[in-house]
């Protein structure tokens, strides 16, 4: 037996006291053995952590050649080393495709003699396998302190694993979930190694060459692990890696950690900013410190639910917009979430954002006061909920650049036209208003408008009709579809206080 600790198939065969017959797959027989055991199940891989010897009297072993083939190409794909068979017990013929796919893939099958026990096997393999355990406690002892690295803090993530790399004997991958990096200087799974990733949670942890554990965050699963083996590298095992995934996870919580501290210190001062309170000095300190150029425009935006949906959860957007490297303030203020952006990355992953509708202010100078972005980004928000689409921009409605910007125009227009359907509705809780004006944003097709608004078109085609009569102008003109539509756009401009139903209009002596 060799005294360096490891053994393989090959030692085991050679081995006088075992007797052991090779029956196929003799391009595998190098395969290094770190245990062995005993199991009849057809699929013993969640239990197996890879390099051990499966050991059976054949119950496990299907009939058909299909389930042959599956059944060895679970043991390999999970790192078995070998597959060990007792002899004149109850294993089926071995099918012709069974040894093909053994052949290809270098799987050894070998006979175990009936005067053998399988607790000879595994003795003779635990001892050869305790010279070994020293390297791996020290391994497991050396990876405990990487612990103190990130105590310290003197480490970047990239530092810290490379180490755990040279002490592990493994390449190391991390990632999020989706695949996106987890930690900073750490290297996502290759495309090649799309393969290895499980398609549900919990998974395996054994992957051919290797492992891919669960790394937890403070919100549950954050991602993934994978340790491959280094080539011309002794690997310390499982339980090296499973103690590097668990210093993978104090590392995201860590990050987690600052990251919350930075949204709340961000939060403040948005707050700050939306109420007027701070001076422009002070607002320029605060932006910088938090990443923002200030020679740069801003934008602010406020999230909402899509259409029939909960409100976005605030903390998984928030992760989005940290992933994304942009710098962001976030608040979530009055039943409103807003966030403050340049227009870059952190503007692509709130238009992105699922289960969720945005409306986005036009661009404004650092230090500029939040209350016209605010009504920018609220109106924008409306619009988008209105029109079913998931983000609109404050001024990407063409018809804008007609309307003038003096509010008491914009007022006064809004009460010529629209001034008794607005009365009408307040006055019988009807929806006249906001009725035409998604049947003129859906280019007056009924159906379509209909179920934007979730009415019958049937109901929709007598509001419109009730509108016309009430206004006295009459939809099918040309001129009054004109002056009908300037008016709603004037009525989505003009401020809160101004707006149609908010009070009596400018020069309207009606009650």
């Amino acid at each position: 037996m060799p005294g360096n600790g490891v053994i393989t198939v090959e030692d085991l065969l050679r081995s006088p006291a075992l007797q052991l017959r090779l029956i196929a797959g003799e391009s595998g027989i190098s395969r290094r053995v770190a245990w062995a055991h005993v199991s009849e199940l057809e699929d013993p891989t969640p239990w197996l952590c890879g390099a051990e010897m499966i050991m059976t009297t054949g119950m496990a072993i299907p009939r058909s050649a299909e389930r042959q083939c599956a059944y060895l190409e679970r043991l390999d794909d999970a790192g078995v080393a070998c597959l060990a068979v007792s002899e004149g017990m109850f294993v089926p013929p071995l099918t012709r495709a069974l040894r093909a796919v053994v052949a290809e893939r270098g799987f050894p099958v070998v006979e175990v003699p009936i005067p053998v026990p399988f607790i000879a096997i595994s003795q003779e393999i635990a001892a050869a396998a305790q010279g070994d355990m020293g390297a791996r406690l020290n391994a497991q002892l050396r990876v405990f302190g990487a612990v103190q690295w990130l105590a310290a803090g003197r480490l970047s993530a990239r530092e810290i694993f490379g180490r755990l790399e040279r002490l592990s004997g493994y390449s190391l991958y991390a990632c999020t979930l989706q695949g996106a990096p987890l930690l900073d200087g750490v290297p996502v799974p290759l495309p090649e190694h799309a393969d290895l990733m499980p398609r549900t949670l919990p998974s395996p942890p054994t992957v051919p060459g290797g492992y891919l554990l669960p790394v937890t965050g403070p919100r549950g699963p954050a991602g993934f692990l994978l340790a491959l083996e280094s080539p011309d590298a002794a690997p310390a095992g499982v339980s090296v890696v499973q103690h590097i995934a668990t210093v993978a996870a104090l590392q995201v919580s860590m990050l987690a950690h600052e990251r919350e501290i930075l949204r709340r210190q961000g939060a403040e001062t948005l707050a700050e900013m939306l109420q007027g309170t701070l001076d422009r000095a002070a607002v320029a300190r605060r932006l910088a410190a938090s990443g923002f150029v200030l020679a740069r425009a801003l934008r602010l935006a406020v999230v909402g639910p899509a259409e029939g949906r909960g409100a976005p959860g605030d903390d998984s957007l928030a992760d989005a917009l940290a992933g994304s490297g942009a710098p962001h303030l976030m608040l979530r203020q009055g039943g409103e979430l807003f966030v403050l952006i340049h227009d870059d990355a952190a503007l692509a992953v709130l238009t992105s954002a699922q289960d969720a509708t945005t409306g986005i202010s036009r661009p404004f100078p650092a230090g500029a006061s939040l209350i016209v972005p605010r009504r920018e980004a609220g109106w924008a928000l409306a619009r988008a909920g209105e029109a079913g689409l998931p983000v609109m921009t404050y001024g990407s409605d063409p018809t804008q650049k007609w309307l003038t910007g003096d509010s008491a125009d914009l007022a006064a227009l809004a009460a010529e036209v629209l001034g008794s359907v607005v009365r009408y509705d307040a006055a019988h809780g009807g929806e006249l208003v906001p009725s035409v004006r998604v049947w003129l944003e859906h280019d007056r097709d009924t159906e379509r408008a209909a179920q934007a608004l979730h009415v019958h078109p049937n109901t929709l085609r007598y509001r419109v009709q009730r509108f016309e009569q009430i206004s006295g102008r009459s939809l099918s003109s040309t001129a009054s579809l004109a002056e009908v539509w300037l008016a709603l756009r004037a009525t989505a401009d003009a401020p809160a206080a101004e707006a149609p139903g908010a009070g009596a209009f400018p020069g309207d002596s009606r009650g």
